[in-house]
């Protein structure tokens, strides 16, 4: 399990607060990976050696593999089993449901002897609200990283609703706070809101926010950096299609390590303005 000390620890060794999602789709990966036994977790296993020096986060999304059934189950759990131990490992399930299938939930994904897996965060949706979140807190050091503002369009339906207390995302960043501290909860920012992060700031002054949408969907790095960023760096900012994808030819590995250092380069430029590093 990673704590928050090891997480601040890794993005000051590595000078970089990067999340690399991987979100392997079967049909998109090179096709030579075809010949192997299972060619999604081959593909795993080489983004991760190319990658694990540059990033301090890995983020299978689940919906990829439980696409598959059970061969798309098992190369998650071998990429679990793979994933460096200094990363802090997040399964990106956005689960949300009533305690008892949160138990199972929960049981899913963190303990490894019933499901093979133990990941150290989960996202979760927080509609059904605090129910919703015990599950996975009752896991003593692991995380729940909880939406609060997407870079989805559908946004604007739901959670900038306004309530007696803000927008929904305000009420759901404090009611949540009230749940677990900055040691336990992280909150969802998607990067195309950077403005909205000094807002956040307000009722999340010491959270780490997970923050995709940086790359293929055009997020802007310096803007969330200069909105969102904490003396402690408090980002995990998410790149998923543009690194993993970066090239569909036998140099996949190496085009992907080439763009995640592209982007640690400016991480650590952030880093280095922010006084951190």
């Amino acid at each position: 399990m990673i704590s928050r000390k090891q997480l601040i620890e890794q993005i000051k060794q590595k000078k970089s607060f990067l999340c690399v999602g991987l979100d392997t789709d079967i049909e998109k990966i090179p096709a030579f990976l075809k010949e192997y036994p299972d060619p999604v977790f081959e593909f795993n296993k080489r983004i991760i050696d190319a990658t694990q020096d540059l990033c301090i986060s890995y983020k299978p999304n689940a919906a990829f593999y439980e696409a598959r059934g059970i061969k798309g189950l098992q190369s998650l759990i071998d990429t679990w089993k793979y994933l460096p131990q200094d990363c802090l490992n997040i399964i990106d399930a956005k689960r949300g449901d009533i305690g008892n299938t949160s138990d199972m939930y929960a049981k899913a994904f963190f303990n490894e002897d019933a499901s093979g897996m133990s990941f150290d965060a989960i996202t979760v949706s927080p509609y059904m609200g605090q129910d919703t979140v015990n599950s996975y807190l009752s896991y003593p050091g692991k995380w729940v990283i909880l939406l609060a503002l997407t870079s989805s369009a559908g946004s604007k339906d739901f959670q900038y609703l306004e309530t007696n207390q803000g927008f929904l995302y305000e009420t759901v960043i404090q009611k949540a706070n009230t749940w677990a501290g900055a040691d336990r909860m992280m909150f969802v920012v998607g990067a195309t809101k950077s403005t909205e992060f000094t807002n956040i700031r307000k009722f999340a002054p010491d959270n780490f926010l997970l923050v995709p949408g940086v790359g293929a969907q055009g997020g802007n790095l310096e803007e969330v950096c200069r909105y969102g960023m904490t003396k402690d760096c408090g980002l995990i900012v998410n790149a998923s299609r543009s690194i993993i994808y970066a090239s569909n030819g036998k140099d996949f590995a190496e085009a992907a390590g080439a763009e995640a250092l592209k982007i640690q380069l400016q991480m650590e430029n952030e880093l280095e303005k922010a006084g951190i590093i």
